[in-house]
């Protein structure tokens, strides 16, 4: 009953009226025409109900409540899939922040298992951009931190702002993430000059 209520706040109350017509019988269509504007159509409710599940999960996580990010981000996770294919690129974003929702609710074990998936999606994609190789190495330099390994975190942190530093600049907001995650790293092992110089680089 609780996770049915969990998941209800979480995404099924604001998406259920977008289901039906995703997840039920499609009208049968007589012309080609028609049948490429119902596949048109489709598509465009199943990217809306992914934009809709992600985002809503994003607002949990930024709001510091991750157990109601998890349905919403499996929510947009299961129709990526069946839209994207398991091993698109566009399902790492997704994987990343069940990743971070997994690892605030304490279950490290799963947020590995989550990053094992958009770590291996990146690899298997050559012309992956710098910003989603950012964004993994992100996701992976906070689960290192969660884990207490600081060095490993600072190691992926690095990578982070290099890889933002080539894809936005190197004065870019983008990169000021991996530069406060180092700082409050370096801040905790009384590191003092370390985390000032990036304290006052973000």
């Amino acid at each position: 009953v609780s996770h049915q209520r969990t998941d209800w706040i979480s995404i099924h109350s604001h998406i259920c009226h977008l289901l039906i017509p995703v997840l039920g019988p499609q009208p049968c269509f007589h012309s080609e025409k028609d049948r490429k504007h119902g596949k048109e159509q489709l598509l465009r409710r199943q990217e809306s109900l992914i934009a809709l599940a992600l985002s809503t999960a994003q607002g949990f996580v930024w709001a510091g409540k991750p157990l109601e990010a998890i349905p919403a981000a499996l929510q947009a996770l299961r129709f990526s899939s069946r839209v994207f294919g398991s091993g698109s690129v566009q399902l790492v974003p997704i994987y990343l922040l069940l990743a971070e929702a997994s690892t605030g609710t304490g279950h490290l074990r799963q947020a590995a298992k989550y990053l094992s998936q958009a770590q291996w999606i990146v690899l298997q994609t050559p012309d992956c951009s710098a910003a989603l190789q950012s964004k993994l190495h992100r996701g992976l330099g906070l689960f290192s931190i969660a884990e207490g390994n600081l060095d490993q975190a600072l190691y992926h942190l690095a990578n982070d702002v290099y890889l933002a530093t080539a894809e936005f600049g190197l004065n870019s907001v983008e990169v000021s993430g991996g530069y406060l995650n180092m700082a409050n790293i370096f801040f905790h092992q009384n590191k003092m000059d370390a985390a000032n110089s990036l304290y006052t680089e973000v």
